[in-house]
């Protein structure tokens, strides 16, 4: 997990008072020390997905907005441009795509996002030109990442 001005975080121990002490990792695992007592928190597994022709981080029952899909509200679509997946500190990467991984998510809702102005002007001219956006998305539900 990379902090910035290019430091880098390696391993980071949070004391609390009374309690017992939180360390860092990695960037989604910490351990909890109680007297004497740890416990770990659970590591969920996730994958680096091709949708659309952008890379996104998923992980099981996440949701996620991506550009528009052809696909009906309510149905399933896989998808298996799948890079990377992690799984219980097994990285596997593919070159460029793993074989046979897979990630499968259902369409939530398709929606539009917040909308973007643009504003072009050329001073003394007498010309000035407002023009509005709003991108499609559709908003999906990980179901399944099968690496």
């Amino acid at each position: 997990m990379g902090v910035g001005f290019g430091y880098e975080l390696k391993m980071t121990t949070f004391a609390i008072p009374k309690l017992g002490s939180f360390r860092l990792i990695s960037e989604n695992r910490w351990v909890f020390r109680l007297t004497g007592k740890t416990i770990k928190r659970k590591i969920f597994m996730y994958a680096i997905v091709d949708i659309a022709g952008q890379q996104f981080k998923v992980q099981k029952g996440k949701k996620v907005f991506v550009h528009r899909l052809a696909a009906a509200e309510g149905s399933s679509v896989e998808f298996d441009k799948v890079l990377l997946v992690e799984n219980e500190g097994n990285v596997s990467v593919g070159t460029p795509v793993l074989e046979g991984a897979k990630v499968t998510v259902k369409v939530v809702e398709h929606t539009k996002g917040d909308k973007v102005l643009i504003f072009k002007k050329k001073r003394r001219k007498s010309y000035q030109k407002m023009n509005g956006h709003r991108q499609s998305f559709t908003q999906v539900l990980i179901e399944e990442i099968v690496g």
